[in-house]
C-alpha cells in the first residue's frame, strides 16, 4: 500500500514527519533514483527505492527486530536541544546513546534553560504523534514563579486560553502548589498541564500573570514520569512502557518493542 513519503521516512526511524518534510523539500530525498520534493509524494515501502543524501531507506519491518526503542533523559539546564550546535555548546545528545545503525528523535524541544523529561525514540511516527496536538498529548511542567503572579488570571487562562502573541493557547490545568511570601518578591510553585508545545509557552503563560519563571521542570510526558532519575542521566522505557505510549497515539500492534 503506497503512504506519503515524510510517513515511510518517520516509520523508518530517519526524523519525525515535520523534519522528513523538511528533508523532502530541501531536495535530499530520491525515489529510484530521482529526486522528489513534492510533498504529496506517495511511496510504496516494499517496491520502491528510497535514498537520503544517496543512502538507502529500509523500511521497519514489524516483529524483525528492528524495533522501537524510546529512551527518557533528565535533560540539566545549559544544554540545547539539537543534534548539533555551531557555536560547540553542549547537546541534549551528548548526553545520550544512539542505537547502532539508527538515529534517536527528540520528543517535544525543551529550551537551553527548562530542565526536565525529555524522551528520544528510533520511531519517527511515535514521535510525530506524541508532539502533535491533534493527539493531546499531556506535557506536565513545575515552575518557579516570581513576581506579583495573578492567580485569578491564571486560572482563567486555564480555562478559556491564554492570550499568546500568535493567538489563544489551548486549554490547559494549573495549580499552585506552594506559596511564599508576596509582592515583588513572592515565589509560587506552580504545576501546568498542557497539550501543545508551543515555543517557550509555559513561560510565556506566567509572564502573561505578571510572575517570572526562575527555574522549569518537566516532570512528566505522556505516560512517563521523570521520577527520581538525576540529571544528566537517562534510562531505556521498558516494553510495557513503549506499547502504552505506542497505543495512546493510535499505533498499538504497529510495533513489537523489545
Amino acid at each position: 500500500m503506497a503512504i506519503r513519503l515524510s510517513r515511510f521516512l518517520a516509520q523508518a526511524g530517519v526524523a519525525s514527519r515535520r523534519k522528513a518534510e523538511d528533508l523532502i523539500s530541501a531536495g535530499l530525498v530520491a525515489i529510484d533514483g530521482r529526486v522528489v520534493t513534492d510533498l504529496a509524494t506517495r511511496v510504496e515501502p516494499d517496491a520502491d527505492g528510497v535514498t537520503l543524501r544517496g543512502e538507502r531507506v529500509r523500511p521497519r519491518v514489524a516483529g524483525s527486530g528492528d524495533t522501537a526503542a524510546v529512551l527518557a533523559l533528565h535533560k540539566p539546564t545549559g544544554y540545547l536541544t539539537a543534534r548539533s550546535d555551531p557555536a560547540g555548546r553542549p547537546t541534549v545528545y551528548d548526553l545520550v546513546p544512539e542505537p547502532a545503525g539508527t538515529r534517536l528523535i527528540y520528543v517535544g524541544r525543551l529550551d537551553r534553560d527548562t530542565e526536565g523529561l525529555l524522551l528520544f525514540t528510533t520511531h519517527g511516527e511515535l514521535a510525530h504523534r506524541l508532539m502533535h496536538p491533534r493527539w493531546g498529548v499531556e506535557r506536565r511542567y513545575v515552575a518557579d514563579a516570581r513576581g506579583e503572579l495573578d492567580e485569578a488570571a491564571l486560572a482563567r487562562g486555564a480555562r478559556e486560553g491564554m492570550e499568546l502573541a500568535e493567538g489563544r493557547t489551548g486549554l490547559f490545568r494549573a495549580r499552585i502548589l506552594e506559596r511564599r511570601g508576596s509582592g515583588r518578591g513572592a515565589l509560587r510553585r506552580v504545576e501546568l498541564v498542557l497539550t501543545e508545545g508551543r515555543k517557550r509557552e509555559v513561560r510565556r503563560i506566567v509572564k502573561a500573570c505578571g510572575g517570572r519563571v526562575e527555574r522549569l521542570l518537566r516532570t512528566r510526558y505522556a505516560d512517563v514520569d521523570l521520577g527520581d532519575l538525576a540529571p544528566g542521566r537517562w534510562r531505556r522505557l521498558e516494553p510495557a512502557e513503549v506499547r502504552r505510549l505506542l497505543a495512546r497515539v493510535g499505533l498499538a500492534g504497529a510495533e513489537d518493542p523489545k
